[in-house]
């Protein structure tokens, strides 16, 4: 199975692919370790329009269903905002994401941030490094080049966890 995880942005929108033998009903061999084909972010620039920020974002994804060919998108889901001027941004980068899905089919599961710290670290309210280390220990990530600008941010880390909590849920759904 192919998971897509996606922490959806305006500015930024982490992406993650990983492979896992988990299947419906089964769970994955505690010795065999996801394997991680592809993070990173999809950029969009603060000078463009919202809409051609929108669309660019619709079709980063719609090649990454193209070259993947996921079996499950796993997204984050906005839970709770601080800030009116994020949410709304947040939402239309979820929504056009969740739109690339449904044209392909593609089912689509959603967490909440505290979902996924729980699923990947054990406690929901874990800060941001906890997680990343707990991703980097549950994943193999030595085959990619982690100096390069964009696998470095967090939004990409988070894209890791978001497909991970899939992962960890899958023989539920």
């Amino acid at each position: 199975m192919i998971i897509l995880g996606i922490d959806p942005g305006i500015a930024l929108t982490g992406y993650s692919a990983i492979k896992t033998k988990i299947s419906r009903g089964r769970t994955q061999n505690k010795n065999e370790k996801p394997k991680v084909l592809d993070f990173g972010c999809i950029v969009t620039r603060k000078s463009q329009q919202t809409g051609e920020r929108l669309k660019i974002i619709h079709q980063e994804i719609n090649q990454l269903i193209k070259k993947y060919k996921p079996d499950l998108f796993s997204i984050e889901n906005l839970y709770f905002f601080k800030n009116l001027k994020t949410a709304i941004p947040v939402s239309q980068a979820k929504g056009v994401i969740l739109l690339a899905a449904a044209q392909k089919n593609i089912p689509v599961c959603e967490f909440t941030p505290l979902q996924i710290k729980m699923a990947v670290v054990g406690y929901g309210r874990a800060e941001k490094k906890q997680v990343q280390k707990m991703v980097a220990q549950i994943l193999d990530l030595s085959s990619f080049n982690l100096k390069e600008k964009d696998r470095k941010k967090d939004d990409a880390a988070d894209a890791l966890g978001v497909a991970l909590c899939a992962m960890l849920h899958r023989s539920k759904f």
